[in-house]
C-alpha cells in the first residue's frame, strides 16, 4: 500500500474522530440549554428524577396517572421494533442504522381495553393465556396510579416513598400479574406465577407501579435477543448490544421509558447494562436483597437497581434489602445494614478522608488489543477527577498490579487442592490420583517463600477476570473450568416445582415444549437447555472455595493498603455491533470486568463519560483461529454455541457510546461506594440521554390519553 494512501486513510479517521468529539460538544451543550429551560416549562419527564416526579405531584403540577401517561406515550414512539425482521420473530434478522425503536419492553402492565386504545399489540399484552384479563385484583399500571391520586387527594400525603415512580421488571422475576418466561416462548399452562418475587412485593408496598416486563437474553444467556421478546439495541446506536442479559432494563432506563428498573447479575448485567446506557447501577452485596421469586436462583444471584441517578438507584435498594426467610442467605445480612437509608449516603460532595485503589491489572494497555485503549484511557481522566474531590488515589501506575502481592502469597494455601491440580509438575498423583509427593510439605515451603509458588497471581489470572458466557447450564466461576456443575439444573427445577405450573414442570418442559430463535448469528438456548438437563450430580463445591478465598485475599489487601473502595472501567470494549462477533478474550478479559462482585462485592457502576471511536470485528477466513472456546455472540459478551470464526479488528470508526465507572467496597459497604459513586456524578456530571430518543415535545394533560 502506498505511503499517500495511507496517509490519506490516516487523514480521514481523524477527521471522523474529531467530527465524534464535536458531536460530543453539541450533544452537551443541548443538554445543558434544555435543563436550564427546565423551570420555566411544564413538567418534563424525560430525566425526572423520583424526587423531581414527588415533588410535582405533591405540587400538584401533575398527577401519578399522568406519569404513567408520559411514560406510556414515550414507550409508543420508542418501543417500536429494533431490526428488520424478514423471517418473522424467530428467523435472522437485519439490523437499522438510527431504528426508531430499542424493543426495550415485552410486556406492558395494560388491560386489554386500554392497552389497545393507546395502540400497542397483542405481543405485548399481559398475558398470553388469560385473554379476558379481567380480575379485579389485578389492577393494570393506570389504575394503581389512580388509586394513588386518589391517595393524595384525601391526605394530601404521598402513599410511601416510591409513589409515582414507574418501573419495568427483568423477566426473570415473577410479578403474580404479568407473564413471566425468561424471555422464552415457553408453553406454561399459565403464563403468570402465582405471586411476586419478595422485592417486587416490597417495591409496590412502597408505591412503585410496576408498568412493564424488560426484555432481555433469553435464560439470562447474553445474547442479545429472546424467542418471545426479540431482538434489542442500544438507544446510543441501534446497531449495537444495550447490554447482556439485562438489556432491556438498562436501555428502557436510559432512554427515558421508565423511571428505574431492576436487572439481575450473576456475572455482569446489572453493571453491563447501566455501563452501556449511561446510568448508575447497583449489584448489592449478595446476601443482602431477597432473590425468592426469580427463574434460575443461583450461588452469584444479586437483584440489583438501574436509574439514572445514584441517588434513585439507593432509594430503590433502600425499599428491597433487607432479611427474608425465604431466602436464607439473607441471614448474613442482619445487624450489617445502615441505620439510615442507602440515599442519605449519597448527598456528600467530598471525597476527602477516602482512600480508593485502582485495579491496573483491568486497565494494562500492553495486555489487550487497540478496541480496550479509549475505555481505559477515560476511567483514568477519572481517577483524576476523583483525586480533585479530596479522595487519596493508591495507583500503582501504568502496568502495576494492585493486588499480586496479596495473591502470591494466600491462593496456595486457600485453594489448596484446586491449586494442586492446575501444577501436577509440583504436585504430581499416580494414575489413581493420589499425591506421590507431600503435597502439604511443598504448601508450606509456599507458604515461608511465596517466591516459589508457580503462578500467574494477577487478579485477572485468578478468576479470569471478565464475564464468562452466563447459561442455565454453566456457574463456576474460574479457576474451576467452565464445566456443568449441575447449579442450572438444580435451580431451575427448584423454581419450576415451586410455580407448580401443570404444563412446565422441569427443565425438560422447557425445551420440548417451547420455540425457539433460529439465527446462524445468534446462539439459540435449546441446546443449553438439554445439555443442562443432562447433568446428574450437584457440586458447587469449589464455587464455595473460591469465594472465601477471594473474599479473605481481596479484605487483607483493603486493610493493608487503608482503602474504602478500588476503581476500574466497567468494561474495557465498547457494545459489538448486533450479530456480528464480540471482541476475543484476552489476559482475562472477555468484556465486563466481573469477578469482584461474582464472589460478594458490591459495586457501583457510575457514568464516566462517552467514547469517540471503536473498533469491531469482522468475520474473515484468513484471520488466525479464535481462542479456544470462544464462539461467535451475536454482539454478546463471551462464548456462544455458534460456530467458531476467524475475525479480524476494523476501525477506528467515529462512534458516541457511554462508558462506565466500577467502584468496588466491602461486602455491606453499599453506604461507602453509594458516596464515592453520587460525588464523582455530581462533580463531573457524565450522563447524557441518547440524543436520537430525545423529548416528544408535549406534555400529556391531566387525564388525556
Amino acid at each position: 500500500m502506498s505511503t499517500s494512501i495511507v496517509t490519506a486513510r490516516g487523514a480521514l479517521r481523524c477527521c471522523r474522530l474529531a467530527a465524534a468529539a464535536c458531536v460530543i460538544a453539541l450533544l452537551l451543550s443541548a443538554n445543558t440549554v434544555a435543563r436550564a429551560a427546565g423551570p420555566a416549562a411544564k413538567f418534563q419527564i424525560e430525566e425526572a428524577t423520583i424526587t423531581d416526579i414527588q415533588q410535582a405531584i405533591l405540587r400538584k403540577e401533575i398527577t401519578t396517572v399522568d406519569v404513567v401517561k408520559l411514560y406510556l406515550k414515550r414507550i409508543q414512539a420508542y418501543n417500536g421494533p429494533a431490526v428488520e425482521m424478514p423471517y418473522g420473530l424467530l428467523g435472522p434478522i437485519k439490523t437499522i442504522p438510527h431504528a426508531k425503536g430499542i424493543n426495550a419492553l415485552s410486556t406492558l402492565n395494560l388491560r386489554p381495553a386500554t392497552r389497545k386504545a393507546w395502540g400497542f399489540d397483542d405481543r405485548h399484552a399481559r398475558s398470553m393465556i388469560d385473554l379476558k384479563d379481567d380480575d379485579p385484583n389485578m389492577p393494570d399500571a393506570l389504575e394503581i396510579a389512580a388509586k394513588e391520586d386518589e391517595y393524595f387527594q384525601k391526605t394530601g400525603k404521598l402513599i410511601g416513598p416510591l409513589h409515582g415512580v414507574v418501573m419495568a421488571f427483568k423477566d426473570q422475576y415473577d410479578t403474580f400479574d404479568l407473564r413471566t418466561t425468561s424471555g422464552a416462548e415457553a408453553f406454561y399452562a399459565s403464563d403468570r406465577p402465582p405471586k411476586d418475587s419478595v422485592f417486587i412485593a416490597r417495591l409496590r408496598a412502597a408505591g412503585a407501579i410496576v408498568l412493564a416486563k424488560a426484555n432481555l437474553s433469553e435464560y439470562a444467556d447474553g445474547i442479545p435477543r429472546s424467542s418471545f421478546g426479540g431482538v434489542f439495541a442500544n438507544p446510543y446506536d441501534t446497531e449495537r448490544n444495550p447490554g447482556i442479559s439485562s438489556a432491556g432494563s438498562g436501555s428502557s432506563v436510559g432512554a427515558n421509558l421508565v423511571t428505574c428498573a431492576i436487572a439481575e447479575e450473576t456475572g455482569s448485567s446489572i453493571r453491563g447494562p447501566a455501563h452501556m446506557n449511561s446510568c448508575a447501577g447497583i449489584a448489592p452485596t449478595q446476601e443482602l436483597v431477597p432473590r425468592t421469586g426469580m427463574i434460575q436462583m443461583g450461588i452469584n444471584t444479586r437483584v440489583g437497581p438501574i436509574a439514572r441517578t445514584v441517588e434513585d438507584a439507593a432509594r430503590i435498594l433502600s425499599v428491597i434489602a433487607g432479611y427474608d426467610p425465604s431466602d436464607p442467605l439473607t441471614a448474613f445480612g442482619i445487624g450489617r445494614t445502615p441505620n439510615e437509608p442507602y440515599e442519605a449516603f449519597t448527598h456528600e460532595p467530598s471525597l476527602k478522608g477516602m482512600r480508593i485503589g485502582v485495579v491496573r491489572e483491568y486497565m494494562d494497555k500492553a495486555k489487550f488489543s487497540k478496541a480496550d485503549e479509549e475505555n481505559i484511557d477515560i476511567v483514568s481522566r477519572a481517577v483524576e477527577e476523583l483525586k480533585k474531590l479530596g479522595a487519596e488515589v493508591v495507583d500503582p501506575g501504568e502496568g502495576g498490579e494492585l493486588f499480586t502481592k496479596y495473591i502470591r502469597a494466600l491462593k496456595p494455601m486457600l485453594l489448596n487442592a484446586t491449586y494442586a491440580k492446575q501444577f501436577p509438575e509440583a504436585f504430581p498423583v499416580d494414575a489413581d490420583g493420589k499425591p506421590t509427593t507431600d503435597q502439604i510439605a511443598t504448601l508450606v515451603d509456599y507458604a515461608m517463600d511465596p517466591a516459589k509458588a508457580d503462578g500467574p497471581f494477577t487478579l485477572r489470572d485468578l478468576g479470569g477476570g471478565g464475564t464468562a458466557r452466563r447459561s442455565a447450564a454453566v456457574g463456576a466461576a474460574p479457576p474451576v473450568p467452565a464445566a456443568n456443575n449441575g447449579e442450572g439444573k438444580y435451580t431451575m427445577n427448584v423454581y419450576l416445582r415451586q410455580r407448580g405450573d401443570a404444563n412446565i414442570k422441569s427443565i425438560t418442559d422447557l425445551y420440548t415444549r417451547a420455540l425457539f430463535y433460529v439465527d446462524p448469528n445468534f446462539a439459540s438456548q435449546k441446546s443449553t437447555l438439554e445439555s443442562t438437563d443432562k447433568v446428574m450430580f450437584l457440586d458447587t463445591a469449589a464455587r464455595m472455595q473460591l469465594r472465601f478465598a477471594v473474599q479473605q485475599i481481596i479484605l487483607q489487601a483493603y486493610a493493608d493498603l487503608k482503602l474504602d473502595a478500588v476503581v476500574y472501567p466497567t468494561s474495557n470494549i465498547p457494545p459489538a455491533k448486533l450479530g456480528a462477533p464480540g471482541e476475543p478474550p484476552a489476559n482475562g478479559r472477555n468484556s465486563v470486568w466481573s469477578f469482584l462482585g461474582q464472589q460478594g462485592f458490591p459495586v457501583v457502576t457510575v457514568p464516566a463519560g462517552f467514547t469517540t471511536h471503536v473498533y469491531d470485528r469482522i468475520c474473515d477466513p484468513a484471520a488466525p483461529p479464535p481462542p479456544p472456546g470462544w464462539a461467535r455472540g451475536g454482539g454478546g459478551y463471551g462464548p456462544a454455541a455458534v460456530a467458531q470464526e476467524p475475525t479480524v479488528m476494523v476501525g477506528p470508526t467515529a462512534a458516541i457510546l457511554p462508558v462506565g465507572m466500577d467502584i468496588v467496597g466491602r461486602p455491606f459497604g453499599e453506604p461507602t461506594i453509594l458516596k464515592i459513586a453520587a460525588a464523582f456524578e455530581k462533580a463531573t456530571h457524565h450522563r447524557h440521554p441518547p440524543p436520537e430518543f430525545g423529548p416528544l415535545g408535549a406534555t400529556v394533560a391531566a387525564g388525556q390519553q
